[in-house]
């Protein structure tokens, strides 16, 4: 299994989970796990997703999420589980 840690902060307005969860179902990504809050009107959503049978390369799916992100008003960031990890260990 291929995974990958998508991040989505900005602003909170309707539809971004919709928006972000639609792209994935369409390009065959599958969320495994998922957590979202808004704090003082920011929205904040952090994804754990399964690219195995993405019918994308990751390369264009992380371009496709930030033009994605710019045109709802938020920053998505789409990075492999491993890079993640090794960039966020203490």
């Amino acid at each position: 299994m291929k995974k990958c840690v998508i991040t989505v902060v900005g602003k909170d307005t309707v539809g971004i989970i919709a928006k972000v969860c639609t792209y994935l179902a369409e390009t065959n990504i599958n969320i495994l796990d998922i957590s979202q809050t808004i704090v003082g009107g920011y929205f904040n959503m952090m994804a754990i997703v399964d690219v195995t049978d993405a019918n994308k390369e990751i390369v264009t799916v992380t371009k496709e999420l930030e033009v994605l992100g710019i045109s709802i008003g938020v920053t998505i960031h789409c990075q492999r589980e491993k890079i993640f990890e090794k960039m966020h260990r203490l």
